[in-house]
């Protein structure tokens, strides 16, 4: 892999984290000078902002050759979201969690893996399939909007405030935070395309699949947004929108990134077959291991935060030694398979136990 590729690599990286910050604190106070809800604004704009990265990448490696690439980067940014992103928070600060992302978009997040596995099956989400999940993503903002007419809005409208400012109220202020639109869309899509070439050009060089890059190293990059809205917002106890940001990227990334990369691509996207058994399962069983984490006094302790952590270093690890062939990876799926995701299964549902049993009157 030459310096060049390697410079342009991280540089597209850095377009991707500028781009998608501008692109979230212009599209806000545009929204909120609009007259739109701050809470619709964080459920909606900052949640699919912060996911804008993921949209870059993927609807770039679809159109360039490389759907591999697309589909690990949406099934791996989705596993590090939740494993770390919302871990890492939870290790700072233990996470308050609201009854409704409980009742409902975490409900939401499941039933949009399962589908993504459903769809997957068969090796390829085809372009049909594309526009129904985009669909999908456009009735998600619609209810969104619904349900925020029902919300109070002055605690949500400070921790706006303090996230992105007041709204602008003169042409001129209107005008730059255009600037900040359009700019950040510019770095996106010229990033998108530095980090796909120096990704397939990493591949190669260490001879590891795209599949195998997407999940990691583009995942890990084009979620680092997530990772500094989450952990910021927790250490600065701004209420929900640690897991809020999380959980609604994680949908986001289902409906509106996938299904719009499926549905442009010509042939849709490519699902490989080891993504199929291994990757999409692990990325449904995290989506469900939120409720029971949840519904633990509805917050997530720090030991939880910790578990969600060391199971991100298991799947990690458990890919490279796979992709590398070692000779250490049949071990090590024992002991997984055998201790210790039983025992994890077994504490979650003790959990889970206790705190349904709480919630009767």
């Amino acid at each position: 892999m030459s310096l060049t590729t390697f410079l342009l690599f991280l540089a597209g990286l850095a377009l991707l984290l500028t781009g998608a910050e501008w692109l979230v604190r212009g599209a806000s106070r545009l929204a909120s000078w609009a007259g739109v809800s701050p809470l619709v604004v964080g459920l909606t704009v900052v949640a699919f902002g912060t996911g804008a990265p993921e949209m870059a990448v993927s609807l770039q490696s679809a159109l360039s050759g490389a759907p591999e690439l697309a589909y690990g980067n949406v099934v791996g940014s989705n596993i590090l979201n939740v494993l770390v992103i919302l871990g890492a928070a939870a290790v700072a600060a233990p996470l308050p969690i609201a009854r409704q992302l409980v009742r409902l978009d975490v409900p939401i997040l499941i039933a949009a893996s399962m589908l993504c596995l459903a769809m997957s099956l068969d090796g390829r989400i085809g372009r049909g399939e594309g526009f129904a999940l985009a669909i999908g993503s456009v009735l998600y903002v619609a209810w969104l909007l619904r349900e925020s007419r029902k919300e109070k809005v002055s605690v949500p409208t400070e921790e706006y405030r303090e996230e992105f400012g007041r709204s602008p109220k003169t042409p001129a202020g209107l005008l730059m935070n255009a600037g900040f639109v359009a700019s950040g869309l510019a770095m996106l899509i010229f990033g998108s395309r530095f980090v796909v070439l120096g990704a397939v050009e990493l591949a190669r060089f260490l001879g590891m699949s795209d599949l195998v890059i997407g999940i990691t190293i583009i995942a890990a990059g084009t979620s680092l947004p997530e990772l500094a809205t989450s952990v910021l917002a927790s250490l600065r106890g701004e209420r929900d929108i640690a897991i809020g940001n999380v959980i609604g990227s994680n949908i986001f990334n289902i409906l509106a990134v996938l299904g719009t990369t499926a549905a442009v691509s010509p042939l849709g996207v490519v699902v490989p077959r080891e993504a199929v058994y291994f990757d999409t399962p692990v990325m449904v069983a995290v989506a469900f291991a939120c409720l029971p984490v949840f519904l633990n006094g509805y917050r997530i302790a720090r030991w939880e935060g910790f578990l969600f952590l060391a199971y991100y270093g298991a799947y990690v690890a458990y890919i490279l030694l796979d992709a590398s062939g070692h000779e250490a990876l049949p071990r090590f799926s024992s002991v997984m398979t055998l201790f210790v995701i039983p025992l994890t299964v077994v504490t979650l549902g003790v959990v889970t136990f206790r705190s349904l049993r709480r919630e009767r009157p």
